[in-house]
């Protein structure tokens, strides 16, 4: 957000979440449900709370494709700097509904990180392996990992397993009488003192 008073000097206009009024120069602000065009396409707002407060992806349907900031990277998901483990968890489930051929697009390029810790998690998990030899090289040749697809996301990132994963609940210390929310919570404080 530091840029959109450049942006504003050449007459874009700023979108950002109605929910958070911490981004300056916004001219229109979007929550949940909403539409809008942008070159040619329709995005869809969806409400992805649990990095912060306010924040918002944005789905284009259409072109199978989806923004989701800090909310879900490639084998991770953002820091639970505001929300809460109910609305992260919230917000996972529904990224987690988006068909399989949906395009991610995330913020970061933090997958070989990410693998690191998925692997320690979930180390039985074949398709995990294989994408994790696949990021490695990548990176190795310093190529890029992002953007992902739902389903390889679905099929191998943790923050979207743990109520399905009976490998990853045993890793993280977590029940199979949990739910979602307190699993996703057990899986975000790993992560967040992984050191591998």
């Amino acid at each position: 957000v530091g840029g959109n008073r450049k942006l504003k000097t050449d007459g874009v206009k700023v979108y950002g979440p109605a929910a958070d009024g911490r981004i300056p120069c916004m001219d229109v602000p979007l929550q949940s449900g909403d539409t809008f065009s942008f070159g040619g396409a329709d995005a869809v707002v969806m409400d992805v709370g649990g990095h912060t407060l306010g924040h918002i992806a944005y789905h284009f349907p259409e072109e199978k494709t989806a923004f989701v900031g800090d909310s879900l990277f490639s084998l991770g998901c953002g820091r639970m700097f505001e929300g809460t483990p109910e609305q992260f968890w919230a917000t996972l489930q529904r990224l987690r509904d988006l068909p399989d051929d949906t395009t991610i697009y995330c913020a970061h390029e933090y997958t070989e990180s990410n693998a690191r810790f998925a692997m320690s998690v979930e180390p039985g998990n074949p398709e995990l392996v294989r994408r994790t030899e696949e990021i490695m090289a990548k990176r190795a040749r310093g190529e890029p990992t992002v953007p992902s697809l739902m389903g390889e996301e679905k099929a191998t990132n943790p923050f979207l397993r743990g109520d399905v994963s009976e490998e990853i609940r045993k890793s993280v210390g977590a029940s199979d009488q949990e739910d979602g929310a307190s699993i996703f919570y057990k899986i975000r404080l790993g992560k967040d003192s992984f050191r591998g």
